[in-house]
């Protein structure tokens, strides 16, 4: 027995016989309201995982795969709307649904073709966003950073293009919700001055371009790698494996410090010698031993160098400054324990000490100190007059 559904436009009335004797008593329909509900939630959960395992094997950046699990989750959300309405036979409710979903065929075709254009729009960035990686990637002269810039840019333009045509298919002219809104975009500006900071220095970001996406900066007190810039936020992965998201207005508004941007870093060590020691011969000593050190890390132009930087407490300190290639934190402290164990054993062998802090301590005389009162010590120098 199949069930009859008949459904008219001026009234929606929905008649599920098979329905109505299976939901016949109040608990019969709390109960299959109960399964309905259970069944949405494991059909939503199902959908979830099912595109995560078709992220993993066939779409990494899952943009396709959203959508289409949006898509059914809508149509199992649709579905189970109907289905609460055919249980508890809601002919008054669905009635009503009828009457604000009646609309004249005009309506239709402007919903439709609005509906078109926005999804017309988001297919075109996700399009543009592929092609633009297919042609980064096969150039070398362009960056990850130009990149993002080509595509936040032209997705502003096609979603603007895409809500300027819509408004055109409803009959409504731009110009008037402009002049319309002037004081509500005025009192929204603002309420929300600090996100349209944000914005604005995230273009700042994109156009100016004082770092790129991979390079190693410190902002305010973080550090670490840049992984994203967006019209908001600046993303970057500190040492830790830390992922921290830095507002762009902060961004523009503290000092940065990109370590990436000349390709070369310039690393200082410190080390102390004796006193007693040839500092000279120390300085030619550490100045070699750095550039006969086969590292890859170390640049060999500029060539090391040892400068004298001051007096110690216990040794004249001496300061060694390097260049490393391609910085980054690792290559850095690769680099700068070789130097340090290789001017060690250096040391070592020429007989250079590197002295360790020391402090020279007085003690009181054995009998203790010996306190004159002033008038004993008068006495003592006036002259015997007799």
């Amino acid at each position: 027995m199949t069930a009859l559904v008949a459904v008219d436009w001026g009234v929606l009335a929905i008649e599920f016989p098979i329905v109505g004797q299976l939901f016949a008593t109040p608990t019969e329909r709390w109960l299959g309201t109960l399964v309905l509900l259970v069944a949405v939630i494991a059909g939503s959960w199902a959908i979830r995982q099912v595109g995560r395992w078709l992220r993993v094997q066939y779409d990494p950046r899952g943009s396709l795969l959203e959508a289409a699990q949006a898509a059914l989750i809508v149509a199992i959300s649709v579905g189970a709307t109907a289905a609460v309405l055919a249980i508890w036979d809601a002919s008054a409710q669905a009635t009503a649904i009828s009457d604000v979903l009646d609309p004249d065929p005009t309506t239709v075709v402007r919903a439709l073709v609005s509906l078109f254009l926005l999804v017309g729009a988001w297919g075109s960035t996700v399009f543009v966003k592929r092609i633009a990686g297919l042609v980064f990637e096969e150039h070398d002269a362009f960056s990850r950073h130009q990149h993002e810039v080509t595509y936040h840019v032209l997705q502003l333009v096609l979603y603007s293009l895409a809500i300027v045509v819509v408004l055109a298919v409803w009959g409504i002219d731009p110009s008037d919700i402009l002049l319309g809104a002037g004081f509500l975009s005025v009192v929204l500006g603002l309420a929300a001055r600090q996100t349209l900071s944000s914005v604005l220095a995230g273009f700042v970001l994109l156009f100016g371009r004082p770092f790129d996406i991979g390079d190693w900066v410190a902002i305010d007190d973080q550090e670490g790698i840049v992984t994203d810039v967006s019209v908001f936020n600046t993303e970057i992965r500190t040492f830790n494996d830390e992922s921290v998201t830095i507002p762009n207005d902060v961004v523009t508004a503290t000092g940065l410090v990109n370590r990436s941007r000349q390709g070369r870093l310039r690393v200082d060590v410190e080390v102390g010698v004796d006193y007693d020691d040839d500092v000279e011969r120390a300085r030619e000593l550490a100045a070699e031993t750095i550039r006969d050190l086969d590292r890859e890390e170390i640049r060999s132009n500029p060539s090391p160098r040892t400068v004298l930087t001051g007096f110690g407490d216990s040794a004249v300190v001496l300061e060694l400054r390097f260049w490393i290639d391609d910085p980054t934190a690792r290559r850095r402290w690769i680099a700068q324990t070789a130097v340090v164990a290789a001017v060690k054993d250096a040391f070592e062998r020429e007989g250079i000490t590197i002295p360790l802090p020391q402090r020279t301590l007085g003690g009181r005389p054995p009998d203790g100190l010996a306190i004159q009162s002033e008038t004993s010590r008068t006495t003592d120098d006036e002259p015997d007059e007799r």
